[in-house]
C-alpha cells in the first residue's frame, strides 16, 4: 500500500491493542500515518523486512536490529515501560542521525505512586495483619492491636532514586509532613534541595528512615544494590517499600530478614514473576505482597496510548516528543556502565 503518508510500524507486542488505544487515539494515528501490522504479537522477520521504510516504529520491546537498517526512522517509541536496553539498541547510530527514542515510563507513575502510598500504609498501621487475625478469629483491639503501628505523620522517609517514581510519590506524602531524604548519585544535591529533599549518603538513609522507598531505574551498577549488609542497616520499626525491580535488592536476604521479622516491607516486584507458590517470602507476616500490579492500571494503559500517539505525531512533524522519557547521550552513558 503506497500514499503520501509516512509509515508507522506499530508491534505493541503483549500490550493488547484495545487497553493502549482508544478508538479515537488509533483514528488520530491512521489519519496522520500509514499503520503497519498493528496486531497482537512479535512482527516475523519476513514481515519486518517489508517495512525497512518505517518512519517510526512503536513496540513493546526493541528486536529489530540496528537502526542503520531502517534508512527512514525518525523515533523508536517503546511502551513496555522501560527505554530499550543498549544490548539490543544501538544508541549512537540513533544519537547521530538525530532518531528519537522514546519511553512510555511516565505514565506509569501516578499509579505506581498510588500504590506505594497504600503499601506504606497497609505496612505502617498493620492493616493486613489485623485482617488476617480477624479471619484466624484472635485479632487484638484498639491500643493492644496497633503495638506494632506507627503513623505516617512527621516521620523521615527515604528515597532511593529520585526520577519520575519519586517526583509523583512525593506529593502524595506532602500532606503527611514527612521529611525527605533523597540518594541519588546521578542527581546534583542543589537539585534535589530545590525538590524538597535533603541529599543523603545510602547508608545513613537505610539508617534514618522510617520509611525507604526503592524508586531506582535499574542499571549495570546497582544490581543487588541493597545487600545483607546495607538491609541490616534498617530500622526494626522501619518499612521497606519495594516498587520499581527487585533488580536492586537481594531478595533471597530481604526475605530472610523480614520472615524473622528485622524489618516491615511492601512488595510488588519480584526476581521471577509468577512468583513460584513454595517461595517463603509467601510465609513472612511482616510482609504486605501486591503482584507487580502497580502500575497495570486501565487509566494508565491509555495514558500511554494517547501520549504515544501524540509525540509520534509530533516527532513525524519535526518537533520533539513531550509526553514520554526520551533518551539522551548522558543517561545512556550511564544506563550502559553505572557510572
Amino acid at each position: 500500500m503506497r500514499t503520501g503518508k509516512p509509515k508507522v510500524l506499530l508491534e505493541p507486542i503483549y500490550r493488547p491493542m484495545e487497553r493502549l488505544f482508544t478508538p479515537e487515539d488509533l483514528r488520530r494515528l491512521r489519519a496522520a500515518a500509514n499503520v503497519v501490522w498493528a496486531v497482537q504479537g512479535e512482527i516475523p522477520a519476513k514481515e519486518l523486512e517489508k517495512h525497512r521504510d518505517a518512519a517510526a516504529i512503536i513496540c513493546g520491546w526493541w528486536h529489530h536490529g540496528s537502526p542503520a537498517m531502517f534508512p527512514k526512522l525518525q523515533g523508536v517509541f517503546e511502551v513496555g515501560g522501560n527505554l530499550p536496553s543498549p544490548q539490543y539498541l544501538d544508541y549512537d547510530e540513533c544519537f547521530r542521525r538525530g532518531i528519537t527514542v522514546a519511553s512510555c515510563a511516565p505514565a506509569f507513575g501516578p499509579a505506581v505512586a498510588e500504590l506505594a502510598l497504600a503499601l506504606t500504609l497497609a505496612c505502617s498501621r498493620t492493616v493486613v495483619e489485623t485482617d488476617r487475625a480477624f479471619r484466624r478469629g484472635n485479632e487484638r483491639w484498639q491500643f493492644e492491636a496497633n503495638e506494632e503501628s506507627f503513623m505516617l505523620f512527621d516521620q523521615t522517609v527515604g528515597f532511593i532514586g529520585f526520577g519520575g517514581l519519586a517526583r509523583n510519590l512525593k506529593p502524595l506524602l506532602d500532606p503527611f509532613g514527612v521529611k525527605v531524604l533523597a540518594y541519588d548519585p546521578w542527581l546534583k544535591p542543589s537539585y534535589l534541595r530545590a525538590q524538597g529533599a535533603e541529599p543523603c549518603g545510602l547508608d545513613a538513609l537505610l539508617r534514618r528512615a522510617r520509611v525507604i522507598y526503592v524508586l531506582a531505574i535499574p542499571s549495570p551498577k546497582n544490581r543487588g544494590l541493597l545487600d545483607r549488609r546495607r538491609l541490616s542497616l534498617i530500622r526494626r520499626d522501619a518499612t521497606l517499600i519495594l516498587i520499581s525491580r527487585s533488580h536492586l535488592v537481594d531478595f533471597d536476604a530481604l526475605t530472610d530478614m523480614v520472615r524473622r521479622k528485622r524489618f516491615r516491607a511492601g512488595i510488588d516486584v519480584y526476581p521471577k514473576e509468577p512468583l513460584p507458590k513454595s517461595h517463603p517470602i509467601r510465609r513472612a507476616p511482616w510482609a504486605v505482597l501486591s503482584s507487580h500490579k502497580a502500575g497495570a492500571m486501565f487509566e494508565a494503559m491509555h495514558t500511554i496510548g494517547r501520549w504515544t500517539v501524540d509525540d509520534v505525531l509530533a516527532v513525524l512533524k519535526g518537533r520533539k516528543a513531550t509526553h514520554m522519557q526520551v533518551a539522551a547521550p548522558k543517561f545512556v552513558a550511564h544506563f550502559k556502565t553505572g557510572r
